[in-house]
């Protein structure tokens, strides 16, 4: 299993993930502002923790996840990032985490001289960096309150653009609510995502396509056959 393109709603195409174009309502990217492009193949390091936090990064194409490792060798996937994210920000003089590609990935460079010189820059970040602090919000609460279903069921309503959460309205058509996904993260590091072991996610997942929640098509594919059903099974409602 792993994490995702879009896949196709119904028997249409799927739109892109809604708050994946984090920045793009702002009509700006780090490209506007003379950053670099840079080509990273899967499973490459952008940077390692504890490195130099010299630049941000604008995820332009791919998937990225943010992780940190314990002194004992745990992994704790902190944040997947998709196309519109930003990412490279530390509080102090080094990178807090890991960056790596789940995919072939573009991303756009900019040191962090350039973002000190430009106010316009800075406005961007700001507002880009709030919605990105509510999704970390979340994520927060499905480690510490929910249950390894609500987690799973949570992570895979994540993946369905413009589904779940507030302002959804739900399905264009009942009678073909479902939706396909295309993984790109194996079972362990989605487990290292939620909290979870690997086990536990595998049993999640094999209880419901046993309930015909979801159909597992290949390691890397699957089906959900309801979107609305998957969803009432985040603990959101």
């Amino acid at each position: 299993m792993a994490y995702t393109d879009a896949g196709t709603y119904g028997h249409g195409a799927g739109a892109g993930r809604t708050a994946a174009a984090m920045c793009a309502t702002e009509q700006a990217s780090f490209e506007d502002f003379g950053a670099k492009r840079a080509h990273f193949e899967t499973h490459a390091v952008i940077y390692y923790e504890g490195d130099p936090a010299k630049r941000l990064y604008e995820l332009v194409s791919g998937t990225v996840m943010l992780y940190k490792l314990l002194p004992d060798g745990r992994r704790q996937v902190v944040e997947v990032l998709r196309p519109g994210d930003l990412f490279g920000f530390s509080g102090t003089e080094e990178n807090d985490c890991t960056a790596e590609t789940l995919t072939d990935a573009q991303v756009n460079e900019i040191s962090l001289k350039q973002v000190e010189k430009s106010s316009e820059l800075q406005r961007l970040l700001t507002k880009c960096l709030t919605n990105q602090m509510r999704l970390l919000h979340e994520h927060a609460v499905l480690l510490g309150r929910k249950s390894a279903v609500e987690r799973v069921a949570s992570f895979l309503i994540h993946l369905v653009p413009d589904r779940g959460g507030l302002g959804c309205v739900g399905p264009n058509d009942d009678s073909a609510d479902g939706f396909d996904l295309q993984l790109h993260m194996t079972r362990q590091e989605i487990a290292d995502y939620l909290g979870l072991t690997i086990e536990t996610v595998s049993r999640v997942v094999s209880d419901m396509k046993r309930r015909g929640i979801i159909r597992v098509d290949r390691s890397d594919k699957i089906h959900l056959n309801k979107v609305c059903g998957l969803c009432q099974m985040t603990g959101m409602h």
